[in-house]
C-alpha cells in the first residue's frame, strides 16, 4: 500500500479539547476550506481519535492519514463536495 501524501491547506490543534467540541471545531475549520482541500488535525487518543475521523466520514469527507506523533495523533482530512 503506498503512502498518501497531501499538502494541508490548514491545521487545527484540538489536543486541549474534549468531545463533542473536538468535532465541532474540526467541522467549523473544514467549512473554511474548498472541496478537495486538506485539513491537518492534531488530536489525542481515546474519544477524539475514535470520534473525529468517524464523524468526518459521516459528513462526506475522506480520511487520508492517521499517524501517531509522540503522545498525540495527526489526522489528514480531505474535504468532500
Amino acid at each position: 500500500m503506498r503512502e498518501v501524501t497531501a499538502e494541508a491547506k490548514a491545521s487545527l490543534d484540538i489536543t486541549n479539547d474534549v468531545c463533542p467540541i473536538t468535532f465541532v471545531k474540526t467541522k467549523l475549520k473544514l467549512e473554511e476550506l474548498e472541496p478537495g482541500e486538506v485539513l491537518e488535525v492534531i488530536l489525542k487518543s481515546g474519544e477524539p481519535l475514535a470520534n473525529v475521523p468517524r464523524s468526518a466520514k459521516q459528513e462526506g469527507h475522506k480520511i487520508l492519514k492517521v499517524e501517531q506523533q509522540g503522545e498525540n495523533f495527526r489526522l489528514l482530512i480531505r474535504k468532500g463536495e
